[in-house]
């Protein structure tokens, strides 16, 4: 399987198909997906758009916790989903219960998941929303790896010294965790390789 070939194909057909504010209104997976689920401002936008090497086709949001909507993008043979960032401390209990049902009701629906990218910041230990989802995924035994993000913004001792915390913080889930940035490229290739192996064994 080669990794520029064959998704760097399927990214450069990658288009946006559709954004969910209600379950209601999420369509058919009538392909492998590859769902992407982390804190408020942990870099999800950024991290599909250096996946598929565009700088806007995912939506970077100005504020965090301002996106309500669970985005999907199509590229080909798979299709990306951009769930809406949770944990941000200024939301009302209002948009929160909007977010628990709205993602609550994607992971109800008997859909193709082929896998889910956990995101957490490197800078920091996993928060309790990080816990909650990772607990959540393992007991739905969703198929699963961890991407810890933005690790340009850590010296070389600081990202292995995290690289060492992490197999610690994820505990029993047994994730595997792939230390990324979307600014450098680190770990991008070897994300886009989960990917396309999650895809293709769906």
């Amino acid at each position: 399987m080669n990794i520029s070939g064959d998704f760097n194909k399927a990214a450069a057909m990658a288009v946006f198909e559709l954004s969910a504010y209600l379950p209601d209104h999420l369509g058919d997976s009538t392909k492998p997906e590859v769902v992407f689920s982390g804190k408020s401002n942990v870099g999800k936008s950024s991290m599909i758009n250096r996946l598929i090497g565009r700088k806007s086709l995912a939506r970077v949001s100005s504020a965090p916790g301002k996106t309500a909507s669970i985005n999907f993008y199509d590229c080909g043979f798979f299709r990306l989903v951009d769930l809406p960032g949770y944990g941000y401390a200024k939301v009302s209990r209002q948009d929160k219960e909007h977010w628990s049902e709205l993602v609550n009701g994607f992971f109800r629906e008997k859909r193709n998941i082929a896998l889910v990218v956990q995101l957490i910041d490197a800078r920091r230990e996993p928060s309790e929303g990080d816990e909650q989802m990772l607990e959540y995924i393992t007991h739905s035994r969703l198929p699963f790896i961890v991407a810890y993000t933005k690790t340009d913004k850590l010296k070389n001792t600081q990202l292995e010294k995290r690289r060492n915390e992490a197999p610690l913080e994820l505990g029993i889930c047994g994730a595997k965790a792939v230390f990324t940035s979307a600014e450098n490229s680190m770990g991008i290739d070897e994300l886009k390789q989960e990917i396309l192996n999650a895809c293709n064994n769906g």
